[in-house]
């Protein structure tokens, strides 16, 4: 059986995902956790502190899912194709970046510092994964992998959002099999 903070945390993932920072209530957390106030505040100092650690939470399990993606795969952009191919639900939105839409998140640094984090780190894994792909010669040597990094990173953040305004998977797919054939131009 989970431990009662694990139940926290994972409720109040889910709910920031759903809801927003703003939205989200304790007692809606306690409620979706069926723990009780006592519960959240021994192993909390509050919504902010439960917030980040749920934040976290869910940056390094997108984290594991994306370095599933990028790890495998014989070349660089098999590697990115993997990762802008990676399950998804398009219409849910991104677990991480759906809170930088939410205007207490991009307020508060202390709730803003974990999506920056784990989209530094992305930016940085998606770059070098394009960088060895110069490297070795899969793609052009003017290819710019942070540039390419960007547009990755863009078109998975902005396919969702496309797909959420149009209630329509499939403009997800549009975008991402759009980004592949922008890699696919600066093959070598």
């Amino acid at each position: 059986m989970k431990p009662t903070k694990e139940h926290l945390v994972e409720a109040a993932a889910e709910l920031l995902w759903e809801r927003g920072y703003a939205a989200t209530s304790p007692a809606m957390i306690q409620k979706r956790s069926r723990t009780g106030q006592g519960s959240m505040y021994h192993h909390f100092s509050g919504k902010a502190d439960l917030a980040v650690t749920a934040i976290r939470h869910s940056a390094e399990q997108l984290r594991l899912a994306t370095e599933t993606a990028l790890g495998g795969g014989a070349t660089a952009l098999e590697r990115i194709g993997a990762y802008l191919d990676m399950e998804r639900n398009p219409l849910a939105g991104c677990r991480v970046g759906r809170l930088v839409q939410d205007p207490d998140v991009v307020a508060d640094e202390q709730l803003r510092a974990p999506v920056a984090e784990f989209f530094g780190w992305l930016r940085q894994r998606v770059a070098g994964v394009l960088a060895e792909g110069v490297r070795t010669g899969e793609l052009r040597a003017d290819t710019d992998p942070e540039a390419m990094a960007s547009l990755v990173i863009a078109t998975v953040q902005g396919g969702y959002v496309l797909a959420r305004a149009q209630q329509d998977q499939a403009a997800f797919r549009q975008a991402t099999e759009a980004a592949k054939s922008a890699l696919e131009r600066v093959r070598a």
